[in-house]
């Protein structure tokens, strides 16, 4: 019974980029570096979107929520992370872990629903643009929001009341840079076989249904931009939807291949670079694709920087 309370009185030790001390400087400058030009990025746009009323339309109200929790993921993990980097025990407690557990996982789960939410809506406003008012409504577009938020608190909530139901014992050596959830799966003495198959069965769930949603809406978007007559037009939106679809297809492609993959094929190395992508990579590239591309938004931001020259 010591033994396997030990983890619970003690914590994990997080190992993930520990392997090579060399480089510890080198990775804490640019991991800090993407941090806080991520945060100030998404923090910074979702202030832009709160304060210009032009902006409170359903396009800038998704791509703000989505900030938002881009900022929320990327602060889950990468402050203890950066901690770790220079840390002598690199401990994290049992509910620190589950803490962090949880918001990532919410704010992940969020995204997939919010980018989904934000592929239907250019699907309505490029396919039929004559009825996008009355089918994407503010009305629609808070529900939408409201429901993403609901799922990622029940996704989290079910996965965290499942590890607490594990036991721990053994090594309590994590092999990551942040409590994920399938490397405590291999710190478990009982068998984790349920929680396994709750990740297939919710998470699954979760990324089938976005995915559809996300490759229907910009299936039908490519057939419309392809039958337009004005080349400048369909070039404009082809360039749009490319990066849009881009910064998609990595969220996305890294998470099915950490969560929806065979156990036999896992590495904890791998994992640690997939990770870093969508809980760095992506919080970081999102505001660039989807605002620094946008006129309206630069439009906002030099009107607020050199008020006397865009009024």
């Amino acid at each position: 019974m010591i033994t396997k309370n030990h983890s619970f009185a003690n914590g994990f030790i997080l190992i993930g980029l520990a392997y090579r001390p060399d480089l510890k400087p080198l990775l804490f400058f640019t991991f800090f570096t993407v941090y806080v030009i991520t945060m100030v990025g998404n923090l910074g746009l979702v202030i832009l979107i709160v304060m210009e009323h032009r902006l409170h339309t359903p396009m800038y109200i998704f791509l703000g929520n989505l900030a938002l929790m881009d900022s929320c993921c990327s602060s889950a993990t990468t402050p203890k992370m950066l901690e770790n980097l220079f840390s002598e025990d690199r401990v994290i407690s049992l509910y620190e872990c589950m803490a962090q557990f949880y918001f990532f996982c919410f704010a992940e789960t969020a995204d997939c629903f919010l980018l989904a939410a934000m592929a239907y809506d250019r699907y309505v406003a490029i396919c039929s643009p004559l009825q996008y008012h009355s089918r994407m409504s503010k009305k629609l577009c808070v529900q939408m929001i409201i429901g993403g938020y609901i799922a990622g608190n029940l996704h989290s909530m079910i996965h965290v009341g499942l590890l607490l139901r594990l036991t721990f014992c053994g090594s309590h050596q994590i092999n990551h840079f942040f409590c994920d959830i399938l490397p405590l799966f291999r710190l478990s003495c009982v068998d984790p076989f349920i929680n396994v198959l709750m990740v297939f069965v919710f998470s699954g769930s979760v990324q089938i249904f976005t995915v559809t949603v996300v490759l229907i809406s910009y299936l039908c978007i490519l057939v419309t931009i392809f039958r337009m007559k004005s080349k400048e037009g369909r070039g404009k939106a082809l360039s749009t939807c490319a990066s849009h679809f881009l910064s998609v297809s990595i969220f996305y492609g890294s998470n099915l291949f950490m969560y929806i993959r065979p156990s036999s094929d896992r590495d904890g190395d791998k994992d640690i670079i997939v990770a870093i992508f969508y809980t760095l990579v992506i919080p970081f590239l999102n505001p660039f694709i989807y605002s620094l591309r946008n006129k309206e938004v630069i439009h906002v931001m030099k009107k607020i920087i050199h008020p006397k020259k865009t009024s």
